[in-house]
């Protein structure tokens, strides 16, 4: 048993509703919204929307927009560039859409390009950025090697899972589906469900069957090709018939 457990009831109880009073006071209060002095560093911070308090690293405001109506948990990273201060060669660098709710403990590291649509949602602890170390050179370290940086794209309408990174060139179209703990890189379509690592798409939407496993939906796209060449075959054999 604890110190604090050997109080008396009534002082216990009294010390436990002042800390619980503190931190929903702490949490109110250093929340940023549109209209607070640290609101308006933002390039954009668009009305009903909120940085919940604490904040994680958050720094070259101006090069972030941020859309309407858009909750970014608690500890969350918002970064454009390498430090405070630096001046960047795009702006925005990155962008939030309108109703995302960006997930507890997230990292958005922009330095080109980060573009998050309308309706995003992401779990806890999701990492994206657009810059990656290079490693061309085998005998310099790949820390100190320049780095190189690829937009990132999230479709709107789409959900990334708790701690899934979103790689330098990764483009997701909308009503994507990311699993938790997915790695991903490079482009996938509309409506469909990646997963692994790396990420790889294991569910689509097909028209007329609905959500496919990824398989099907390929042997759907086959078979609807190939009918549609067989078609086309029929006709030029129907005209060359008739020439």
């Amino acid at each position: 048993m604890t110190w604090a457990r050997t109080l008396p009831r009534p002082v216990r109880l009294a010390v436990g509703a002042l800390l619980h009073w503190g931190r929903e006071a702490a949490a109110e209060l250093g929340a940023i919204g549109p209209d607070d002095p640290r609101g308006r560093r933002f390039g954009r911070f668009g009305r009903g929307s909120v940085l919940a308090f604490p904040q994680g690293t958050v720094y070259n405001e101006r090069y972030i927009h941020i859309g309407a109506g858009t909750m970014v948990g608690p500890y969350t990273c918002l970064t454009a560039g390498m430090a405070p201060g630096q001046r960047m060669a795009s702006d925005p660098v990155v962008r939030i859409g309108d109703r995302c709710v960006i997930g507890r403990g997230s990292h958005v590291v922009g330095h080109w390009s980060i573009e998050i649509g309308d309706d995003v949602q992401t779990g806890p602890y999701v990492y994206m950025t657009d810059q990656n170390h290079s490693y061309q050179d085998p005998d310099q370290p790949v820390g100190t090697q320049w780095p190189v940086e690829s937009a990132v794209r999230i479709g709107s309408g789409s959900w990334l899972g708790a701690h899934a990174v979103v790689l330098p060139g990764s483009d997701l179209g909308r009503n994507v589906v990311v699993a938790a703990g997915a790695v991903v890189r490079g482009r996938f379509p509309d409506h469909c469900v990646v997963a692994g690592v790396p990420a790889r798409v294991v569910r689509r939407w097909v028209p007329d069957r609905g959500w496919v496993d990824a398989d099907d939906a390929d042997d759907a796209d086959d078979a609807a090709t190939g009918a549609r060449e067989g078609t086309a075959a029929a006709t030029h054999a129907g005209a060359t018939c008739l020439s």
